[in-house]
């Protein structure tokens, strides 16, 4: 009997605005790209080399249980210049959530609140780049 894979991989990442336009026009500058899919309440960008999904929904949808200010966990997007990236995220109004990090030879973490209280957490990872190269030689 086959088993099947209990996590295969990120789908979709969602972050809440109470502002979803201002949320939008925050994202769209900050990613360089228009949202591909939008409806009322919700919007969703698809991002990177495996075009992993990042949606942000009206906060007014939000889980009755959610934090009112950033908590939890952390998602880390690749990135390959974690201070450069850093910096770009506070001169657009995020505040730091915490400085750059190095956390071993080829590992370098650093997150940011964006300006509607999501935590977005950016990482120079040694590995992904190391799972990349394979996928491309397969």
């Amino acid at each position: 009997m086959n088993n099947p894979i209990t996590l295969r991989g990120l789908s979709t990442i969602s972050f809440w605005a109470v502002d979803l336009e201002a949320a939008k026009k925050w994202y769209t500058e900050l990613l360089g790209v228009n949202p591909y899919f939008e409806r009322p309440g919700y919007f969703e960008f698809r991002l990177g080399d495996t075009q992993a999904e990042l949606g942000v929904i009206d906060s007014r949808y939000s889980p009755t249980s959610s934090a009112a200010s950033p908590a939890g966990t952390i998602v880390y997007w690749h990135v390959d210049d974690v201070k450069a990236t850093f910096e770009k995220l506070l001169s657009m109004g995020a505040t730091t959530y915490e400085e750059p990090v190095e956390r071993g030879p080829g590992f370098v973490t650093a997150s940011v609140a964006d300006p509607f209280g999501n935590i977005l957490g950016i990482m120079y990872n040694a590995h992904y780049l190391e799972v990349l190269e394979s996928l491309k030689k397969s």
